[in-house]
């Protein structure tokens, strides 16, 4: 996908996941799912899921976890790829 191919899909993806109080990994499966089946995915960080950490730590977490790609943080919103 070329660069501003992915920046058109990047600014027209819902949110599909949401981060709550379970944390990651209550989400990471659902994730991993997800990108199987689309080429980018954004995921929402609750206020109940940040705790001390910020959006961008708990993003780069996260797609260690499934193998990953963070595109693109902005406030509590970050968007993956592979």
């Amino acid at each position: 996908m070329g660069g501003e191919s992915l920046q058109t899909a990047i600014h027209e993806a819902p949110v599909t996941v949401w981060v709550g109080k379970g944390g990651i990994a209550a989400v990471a499966d659902e994730l991993d799912r997800q990108l199987k089946q689309r080429h980018v995915v954004k995921v929402r960080m609750l206020r109940s899921a940040r705790g001390d950490a910020d959006t961008a730590t708990q993003a780069m977490v996260l797609a260690d976890r499934i193998d990953a790609t963070v595109v693109d943080v902005r406030g509590h919103t970050a968007v993956f790829t592979r």
